[in-house]
Formats: C-alpha cells, sequence, structure tokens
C-alpha cells in the first residue's frame, strides 16, 4: 500500500476523525481541509504501534476565499462546530487572510498556504468528498511524515529558525513519540533544501 493510500486508511478507520471531516464538510467550504496535529498525530500513533490518542487539543480547519476574510466570517463557523460538538476545540481560519499575520506574501490557496507552515510533516491535510473519498492535501508530499522525521520547511530553517526550534521544544514531541527524529539545524535563506543532521532521542 502506498503511502496515499495507507494514510486515507487510517483517518477512515478512525471514528472520531470521521465525525470531525464529516462536520466540516457540511459547512460546505471552499478549498476546506482538516490539518496539521489531526493528520499528523494519527500517522506518529500508528507508527508508534499504538492506539491513536485523543484527538489534538485544536482541531485546525483551513478554507481559502479570498472574498470572505473577516475575521468574524470564521468565528461565526467556529460557533457553527461548537454547536455540533462542544467537546472539540475547533479552530477555523481562512488562509486567505493568514498571509497577513505570518508576514508572507499573499497565499494563492489552501494548498499553497500549507508550504508556510513550520514544518514539512505538519503540512498535511484532509477532507470528506462528496462521495465520502478521502482527499489528501500534502505540499512536500508524505515521505517526512511516514519516515517520523519533524524537518522545517525554508523559512523555519532560515530566518524563521529561532520560532521554529522554540515550537519544537514547547511541544516536546519526542516525549509522546520517542522514535522521531527531529531537525535542530539551520541553514541560510537562500540554500536549497537537503538532508541535515537529526536529533533522535529513540530507541
Amino acid at each position: 500500500m502506498d503511502r496515499w493510500a495507507e494514510l486515507r486508511a487510517l483517518i477512515a478507520s478512525d471514528e472520531r476523525r470521521m465525525r470531525v471531516l464529516h462536520a466540516v464538510r457540511d459547512l460546505g467550504l471552499p478549498d476546506c481541509w482538516v490539518a496539521a496535529g489531526f493528520v499528523r498525530n494519527r500517522v506518529w500513533d500508528h507508527l508508534h504501534r499504538r492506539a491513536p490518542a485523543p484527538l489534538p487539543r485544536d482541531i485546525d480547519v483551513i478554507w481559502f476565499a479570498p472574498d470572505a476574510c473577516e475575521a468574524r466570517r470564521d468565528a461565526g463557523l467556529e460557533a457553527a462546530l461548537l454547536a455540533r460538538d462542544g467537546t472539540l476545540a475547533w479552530s477555523v481560519k481562512n488562509q486567505a487572510r493568514m498571509h497577513v499575520r505570518n508576514g508572507d506574501a499573499p497565499y494563492r490557496s489552501a494548498l499553497d498556504a500549507m508550504r508556510f507552515w513550520p514544518e514539512t510533516a505538519t503540512a498535511v491535510g484532509v477532507r470528506l468528498g462528496p462521495r465520502g473519498d478521502i482527499d489528501v492535501a500534502a505540499p512536500y508530499g508524505l515521505d517526512d511524515l511516514f519516515g517520523l522525521v519533524v524537518r522545517p520547511t525554508r523559512r523555519f530553517a532560515a530566518e524563521k529558525h529561532g520560532v521554529y526550534l522554540e515550537r519544537v521544544r514547547a511541544k516536546d514531541w519526542e516525549r509522546h513519540w520517542p522514535r522521531l527524529r527531529i531537525d535542530i539545524t539551520s541553514m541560510a535563506s537562500d540554500s536549497p533544501m537537503a538532508p541535515v543532521p537529526m536529533r533522535n532521542n529513540g530507541p
């Protein structure tokens, strides 16, 4: 089974995650995905041969609509999801406005926005199609995610490297998933992405 099919199967076999995908699909938003830890943590649990942990604290829902950039629109969508399931902390963000907060050029789509997230393994989203099929968005592919590699994306390996290192420290992922290999090196902003030394506290 290839990694794309394996990811679809992992999500489809998780009843809690499927309920989330149904709720988000019912919003009818354009270019809409559930991403980040919602996907990443499921894979890491599977690769550590453990049952899926509880859903992450925040359920990151991203969408893209340049004509609906008001923050209050996202707040209304979060309220709608809370009414559907008040046990989850929903975070809804229209990526058409998030470049301003992040200091980036305007994003062209939700997929493009994910290219500017801190880690390659986090930049993965899923959604439920109209026929119940699971779509996957992964601008950096799935090799790092399934390889248990935490690697910064280009800007977080260069001018935002300090932000990345603080994020890795605060998340403390290695305590939960000890087989992770974490890239803690930096590079010049104009250097190509290349394999770098990793930190691995696992067996």
